[in-house]
């Protein structure tokens, strides 16, 4: 019985550390996630004020080749 009990807390003790572990990593994506989230925004804000502006060229199907 005292062998039973030792495994299970050594098991517990594991699974604790690779929740932490997971919990960290988690963590970390998601404060990259909000960062990349707000650049995509300030991207989007400055390409639609960029073309509310008329400064964006013609897109480049619709550009003449540089050899022309």
């Amino acid at each position: 019985m005292e062998n039973r009990l030792t495994q299970l807390e050594e098991t517990i003790a594991h699974q604790q550390s690779v929740i932490d572990d997971l919990n960290t990593v988690v963590t970390d994506q998601a404060a990259r996630l909000a960062v990349l989230e707000r650049r995509v925004q300030m991207l989007l804000q400055a390409a639609a004020q960029a073309e509310a502006d008329g400064q964006l060229a013609a897109p480049p199907a619709d550009q003449r080749p540089p050899h022309y």
